[in-house]
């Protein structure tokens, strides 16, 4: 019974790593794109309305969110 609680224990661990891992990738790409970018981010998709841009984040942070997944799963 212990060996099964320990083995809990490292999955419960390891899925929190990696959602903390996850989303700090997620803010620092969030970050690097507006920083990159002449415009407000922001601004484009809330404002303006800019579907394209909202697609391309949505593409960028899917393509983050595999690469992650793929590393949690060794």
């Amino acid at each position: 019974m212990s060996e099964k609680w320990e083995e809990l224990w490292f999955n419960v661990a390891s899925t929190a790593i990696f959602t903390i891992v996850g989303l700090l990738f997620f803010a620092l790409s969030y970050w690097v794109i507006e920083k990159l970018t002449p415009f407000s981010l922001r601004k484009e998709i809330e404002e303006d309305q800019n579907i394209a841009l909202g697609v391309i984040l949505a593409g960028i942070f899917i393509a983050i969110a595999l690469i992650v997944a793929a590393a949690a799963r060794g």
